[in-house]
């Protein structure tokens, strides 16, 4: 029971990181600037977490990062959050990168959720996730570019969001983090949309 209070504290962190994150660009409070500034901070409070207690950032790490990752790269979930939310901004015409964003917020962490939580059918593309996880994280990740996007250029933009983040893509032996890839399958998928 332990693992799963966890996993839904760091889930439902990711979804209102997200929602918050999408709101401010959105409404030009912040830019991908801000969002570049935040990776690099991540990136050296990341280095400095391996060396030595950093306060604030140490009970933040204990309290949402994965054991296997607090040794190896401490803040890694976040910092490649991040990358992904800027990788999209970069990539993408606004409308399209917010339900990107979109799609990772809502449909990654309800996959994750409601998999662990209610998942029974093995997913037929994974060993580890659940059918059911996927489907949850499709509907919530379609109504979350509903916000930016036309029903069909949503509706596909999760379903090949949520499809790649059930397989476990890997560049040699080392697997692609889906804070990566889902936001830039999501969007590109709207990108090949509109472009034929």
């Amino acid at each position: 029971m332990e693992i799963n209070k966890f996993e839904w504290n760091r889930q439902l962190f990711h979804i209102l990181l997200g929602i918050f994150l999408a709101a401010l660009l959105e409404y030009d409070f912040i830019g991908k600037n801000t969002i570049l500034i935040a990776i690099i901070a991540g990136l050296v409070l990341s280095y400095l977490s391996k060396k030595t207690s950093v306060p604030v950032v140490h009970d933040l790490l204990q309290k949402f990062e994965r054991k296997e990752d607090l040794e190896k790269f401490p803040g890694k979930g976040i910092i490649f959050y991040f990358t992904g939310i800027y990788i999209a901004l970069i990539l993408f015409s606004k409308d399209i990168a917010m339900a990107s964003i979109m799609v990772l917020a809502l449909g990654d962490s309800i996959s994750h959720l409601f998999g662990l939580h209610y998942g029974r059918t093995r997913h037929p593309l994974s060993k580890t996730k659940f059918l059911e996880g996927t489907i949850a994280g499709f509907a919530a990740g379609f109504i979350g570019a509903l916000v930016f996007l036309p029903w069909h250029e949503a509706f596909f933009a999760s379903l090949a969001a949520m499809i790649v983040e059930a397989i476990e893509v890997k560049i040699g032996t080392q697997q692609v983090d889906d804070n990566l890839l889902v936001p830039l399958v999501a969007g590109a998928v709207v990108l090949a949309i509109r472009l034929f």
